[in-house]
């Protein structure tokens, strides 16, 4: 993927900047769990088979969680409230309700880290459409977005 990226010098760094400054605030679990999904939600096979190895091989998520995760949704309380909200923000293109900002400040988000989520899951739907376009060779363990989760 990263060869495809930097095709473009500019996306290149831009993506790099981008993805080093999100590395360093929301938890690897939670990116990940956002990761997964935003891929189902796009129906990114590269991204969901990339992110269904680094959740159960880097954030040490497990196999049911990840299910879990390609439905918008997490077993833990806090993870759910994130993974809902970036699923809901993809979907619907960001018209998300006041109740919906409520439900993920609720669960123990700032306004920053609402922010994060958003970024992150931005930074999911540019991966998952370029990888869409692209038709990228899948280099991991192979998961489809049209098998039911």
């Amino acid at each position: 993927m990263f060869g495809l990226i930097a095709a473009s010098p500019a996306v290149l760094q831009g993506f790099t900047s981008n993805n080093g400054a999100l590395a360093g605030t929301l938890d690897v679990k939670t990116r990940e769990r956002i990761a997964l999904a935003v891929a189902q939600v796009n129906d990114c096979d590269y991204c969901l088979s990339a992110h269904s190895y680094l959740g159960l091989n880097l954030a040490k998520i497990t196999s049911e969680e990840i299910a879990l995760n390609r439905k918008g949704r997490s077993g833990d309380a806090k993870a759910d409230a994130a993974v809902r909200f970036a699923a809901k923000v993809v979907r619907e293109r960001g018209k998300v309700s006041g109740g919906d900002i409520k439900a993920v400040r609720d669960a123990g988000f700032s306004d920053g880290q609402i922010v994060e989520i958003i970024a992150v899951a931005a930074e999911n739907v540019f991966t998952n459409l370029l990888n869409v376009v692209a038709q990228t060779d899948i280099d991991f363990p192979v998961v489809h977005a049209a098998e039911a989760a």
